[in-house]
């Protein structure tokens, strides 16, 4: 893969958005990519996802619009369908996906960050759905996730009509991001939260992850079903047995085994 790096230390993938050259804008080759990228991960050995860009100047500027520009509308469906098949994958992913925002999320980048479980930002970040502005809407899921993640229809229409930016700061007041730190040292806050995550019980947080995604999907009575479900799903595990054995046995190390 020539835009994208995937690599691995311990439980955790890293996964490197690498086209600096266009502030990692997202084309068809970039998004293939990353859909081969999390196709590529092994999944009994990794408990944890990072992604994130290799231009500190951001983290994805946003989707190609020179590549966009001449597109008729089934060109278009067919690379917003494209997009949708990268969104899912993460939402979807069998483990959390942290984004480590490091510089401007706009349009598909801003996107493609909504699409992850958790999401910080350094304090030059920037994130916006600037698309009214190309005379498109966003379309890659902007319209769905930004209103269900800040909680706040009047704020997501104001964003999504108006195409106005906001900077870290008010993304951290508005519920975007969960926590914003210096450039130097977010990839390595990024770590620490994946390293806390590989530390747990994989099955239980691959279930945790499913039955949160369902509140996007499902009514209260549904998803309490569901989170039932995985709840006593969890109770066939080892990793049960071996959480709760170190708990009365006052034991802070813990093996856990994905089983």
């Amino acid at each position: 893969m020539a835009k994208v790096i995937l690599s691995q230390q311990g439980y955790v993938a890293l996964v490197t958005i690498n086209r600096p050259e266009a502030m990692n804008a997202l084309n068809v080759e970039v998004i293939e990519e990353l859909i081969d990228a999390f196709d590529m991960i092994d999944v009994d050995n990794t408990r944890c996802v990072i992604l994130t860009g290799a231009d500190d100047r951001a983290f994805v500027a946003g989707a190609d619009i020179a590549a966009m520009a001449n597109m008729s509308s089934e060109e278009a469906r067919t690379f917003a369908e494209l997009g949708h098949e990268l969104m899912e994958t993460i939402e979807y992913f069998p483990m959390p996906v942290i984004v480590a925002v490091n510089g401007y999320a706009l349009g598909g980048g801003c996107e493609l960050a909504m699409a992850c479980d958790i999401r910080i930002a350094s304090e030059n970040a920037v994130f916006g759905q600037p698309e009214v502005g190309l005379g498109i809407t966003p379309g890659f899921g902007g319209t769905q996730r930004l209103p269900r993640l800040i909680g706040s229809m009047s704020v997501a229409k104001e964003l999504l009509y108006t195409g106005r930016n906001v900077r870290s700061d008010e993304a951290l007041r508005i519920g975007l991001v969960s926590a914003v730190h210096p450039q130097e040292s977010l990839l390595d806050e990024a770590w620490k939260i994946a390293n806390r995550i590989s530390a747990n019980a994989p099955i239980a947080v691959e279930n945790a992850k499913t039955s949160v995604n369902a509140t996007m999907e499902l009514g209260l009575e549904e998803g309490i079903e569901l989170e039932t479900d995985l709840f006593s799903e969890c109770f066939d595990s080892e990793d049960q047995k071996e959480g709760m054995a170190a708990f009365l046995e006052k034991r802070k190390e813990k093996n856990f085994k994905n089983r």
